[in-house]
């Protein structure tokens, strides 16, 4: 193979997504002065700049920009055809940090008992739980991320998807509440709403339901997340909704007395939780396993919790 040193593809990926030689040398653990050289050689290969100065900074060329991806999913690949598929797994002995990008309602919902069962089989393993400011791909592709968790669309179609439960909003409020006696669509937009959004949005199926209906609902509070919002319910006449599986999960409001959850009283589409990964990942043994471990914890619990009612 005297046509193209291979080797160069590892330090372009590395240039590409650091978008810096500093950034690349960090993260091949070379010298800045070695990854300069490697650049000019790179930039002599494809006849592109590939990195050029803006004010202060390095930016990539429209070149740089559009193999991006490319590059970066040949140099996966390259590594999966090089590593065994068949791979054995101690979890006594696995010291490793998995990072998953998952929204505040899946942690409290999960995390714990997803934590408790890591540690049980791998003690030396540990979760590292992530925000996602938005639905991309780019940590997955780039390696950032082990999985990605919540209700997703269209991530590109490289990118694997597992589905591991549907859920929808119901209502929560403090024991005892009025609307546990009498419940129909106008009492409950009659009351005062805690909308949770972590981008601050008041919209959603329960807004675009009591529109259709004619009605609206009184905004009482934004917060920017679900148990915030049953906090608030808790203490006062006001009305949270929350998703389904935090009021099942979640370790102090499933067995909470004060609280009493309701069906809506009208339909709101189901929403279907999903985990999704990169194909790099699909034959790694230790992340196959943390797959199966997030599989299992969101399994439906066995019995339905106390303080339900019907509409």
């Amino acid at each position: 193979m005297n046509d193209a040193d291979l080797n160069l593809l590892i330090a372009l990926d590395a240039l590409l997504i650091e978008g810096s030689v500093i950034g690349a040398a960090r993260r091949l653990g070379l010298s800045e002065s070695a990854m300069s050289r490697t650049l000019g050689r790179l930039r002599a290969t494809t006849g592109d700049a590939l990195l050029v100065r803006a004010g202060r900074q390095m930016v990539l060329t429209p070149y740089a920009e559009a193999i991006r991806e490319r590059t970066h999913h040949t140099v996966s690949e390259a590594r999966a055809v090089l590593s065994p598929t068949a791979q054995s797994l101690d979890l006594r002995q696995l010291d490793r940090c998995f990072t998953l990008r998952t929204n505040e309602g899946f942690i409290e919902a999960f995390g714990s008992a997803l934590i408790a069962a890591v540690a049980e089989q791998a003690p030396h393993a540990w979760l590292s739980f992530v925000p996602k400011p938005e639905k991309s791909a780019r940590d997955l592709r780039e390696g950032n991320i082990d999985l990605e968790i919540g209700v997703l669309g269209n991530m590109g179609p490289e990118i694997r998807l597992q589905a591991l439960f549907r859920d929808d909003f119901v209502g929560v409020v403090r024991a005892g509440h009025p609307l546990m006696q009498q419940l129909d669509i106008a009492q409950f937009a009659a009351f005062g709403h805690i909308v949770a959004s972590r981008r601050g949005e008041l919209g959603g199926p329960v807004h675009d339901a009591l529109r259709q209906a004619g009605l609206t609902r009184k905004v009482a509070a934004l917060v920017p997340a679900f148990s915030s919002a049953v906090a608030l319910a808790q203490d006062s006449d006001l009305v949270a909704l929350v998703p389904r599986s935090l009021f099942l999960h979640h370790p102090l409001i499933k067995n909470s007395t004060t609280l009493a959850m309701f069906e809506l009283p009208f339909a709101t589409p189901e929403m279907t939780v999903s985990q999704l990964w990169h194909p790099r990942l699909e034959n790694d043994a230790a992340h196959r396993w943390l797959r199966g471990m997030v599989k299992d914890v969101c399994q439906p619990p066995r019995t339905e919790p106390r303080h339900t009612t019907s509409a």
